[in-house]
């Protein structure tokens, strides 16, 4: 097991698909553009996504959802079924499709297909459901929740991700995460208090646009009856309202990439920290982190729909996909490096190694031990600061690009699975065994050593911390 709490999913389906060329010339029988030597890349959409992201974050999931027997619908279980248990609802008409036409990685048009609708409920789906012990809801207004409304009512949802086409959230709902877009509109469609407060509070300017923001998510609070609403704002990070002074919570570092698939990150991320016991505000601040680190690695298009999926009680957990990351890279014909350690006092050693480590490449994937392997390698009382906070300590240097912790006494098997070009230690190795070294050989990569900040290391900083409070 990996001590995650499991994950029911209950929503719609999709099976997205991108086309992805370049566009250098228009038609010549109509001012649009070519878009020649297209690569096409399938994923899981709509709800499946989200439970796909959920179950690569090393979860156990179970994706409540209509499937057909058509060509989508068998593509779909084919990316689906290897990562999570898929309890399918009788639909009536062909699985919805979403196909991107991108040029340069700019989306030049989309194309859709497919009217499906889940049908009716299933004996299973209930008994998943009444057994379930945290369900976030995607409701793309397709039928499957409609068809299971009246069990949600009976075991309300942490996480309920709304959408235009979908039905109001269930009062009693932990936490709805609407776009800045939909709260709008959802915020615009209410009658009475309300929508009054809500629209009273806009105005232009960045001031102005967080008002009416905050204004919108308390009003939605109270006429939806949930515990709270976050409002995901994009570069901005999101906004927290349990209906009254709100709580912003702005991204470590703002990424330019393909925002697709960045509110599925967000849900899924936020439901999973809130089935592991993690306050509402602790949730929004990790799904905000990892929605910001997604879309810097490609946001949906970056996935790998026919990658491995994490096995076994020791599997990775890869914080913000730096499989992702470095699929990118090494698309471009970048080099990928990685560095590794305990991290548990941040000091200046540990940040020029980063910083040299990251100038060697073009991409750096951190590898950080588990609060278990620290203990084991350094003793009782460590780490000193958990893993939650020593990863956002490393995630908030610019230089790092991302954080990878695996939970043996070393990172062989994390390494296997990432297969960096470069491994880099620091210089107080030099004359040690380095049992990474022959591994990198594998897949011909090198293992390097780079000068170390003489001097400076955890356990003496701590020593000397000792020393000082005698």
């Amino acid at each position: 097991m990996t001590g995650k709490a499991p994950l029911v999913v209950v929503g719609d389906a999709l099976l997205d698909r991108d086309l992805t060329g370049h566009a250098d010339r228009l038609a010549p029988d109509a001012p649009v553009p070519v878009v020649a030597d297209c690569d096409e890349r399938v994923r899981p959409g709509g709800a499946a996504l989200a439970a796909y992201l959920a179950a690569r974050d090393g979860r156990e999931v179970t994706l409540i959802t209509g499937l057909d027997d058509g060509p989508a619908g068998r593509e779909l279980r084919r990316l689906l079924e290897p990562r999570m248990t898929l309890v399918p609802l009788p639909m009536a008409g062909e699985l919805p499709q979403k196909t991107r036409v991108l040029a340069q990685g700019r989306p030049v048009v989309r194309l859709d297909r497919g009217d499906g609708r889940a049908r009716e409920a299933t004996d299973q789906a209930r008994a998943v459901l009444a057994a379930g012990r945290a369900v976030l809801v995607a409701d793309y207004g397709r039928g499957t929740v409609d068809a299971l409304r009246a069990q949600l009512v009976r075991r309300p949802p942490v996480v309920w991700d709304p959408h235009p086409r979908g039905g109001p959230p269930l009062p009693g709902t932990r936490l709805v995460t609407p776009a800045r877009s939909e709260a709008h509109a959802f915020a615009a469609g209410l009658t009475g208090e309300g929508a009054g407060e809500a629209g009273a509070r806009g105005g232009d300017g960045p001031g102005n646009e967080l008002r009416a923001v905050a204004g919108e998510a308390a009003a939605l609070v109270r006429h939806w009856r949930v515990a709270a609403v976050t409002v995901t704002l994009g570069a901005r990070g999101a906004l927290l309202s349990y209906g009254e002074h709100p709580l912003l919570v702005p991204v470590a570092a703002a990424h330019q990439g393909d925002p697709c698939g960045a509110g599925d990150r967000f849900a899924a991320t936020a439901a999973g920290l809130l089935a592991d016991g993690a306050l509402v505000e602790e949730a929004v601040e990790g799904a905000v982190t990892a929605a910001s680190a997604f879309v810097g690695a490609g946001g949906a298009g970056a996935l790998l729909g026919d990658g491995p999926a994490p096995h076994g009680p020791n599997a990775a957990h890869l914080d913000g996909d730096p499989a992702a990351l470095i699929a990118r890279v090494r698309a471009g014909g970048g080099t990928v490096v990685a560095a590794g350690g305990c991290f548990d006092l941040l000091h200046a050693g540990h940040v020029g190694l980063l910083q040299a480590a990251r100038r060697i490449g073009d991409c750096l994937v951190v590898c950080v031990n588990s609060d278990a392997s620290v203990r084991r390698r350094k003793g009782d009382g460590r780490p000193v600061n958990p893993l939650a906070d020593r990863v956002r300590v490393l995630r908030a240097l610019a230089c790092v690009d991302a954080v990878a912790v695996f939970d043996e006494n070393t990172p062989e098997r994390l390494l296997s699975a990432l297969r960096p070009d470069v491994w880099v230690k620091g210089g107080d190795y030099a004359g040690a065994d380095l049992p990474e070294a022959a591994l990198l050989e594998e897949w011909g990569g090198q293992a390097v050593l780079l000068p170390y900040l003489d001097g400076h290391s955890s356990t003496a900083l701590l020593a000397r911390a000792a020393e000082h409070t005698r």
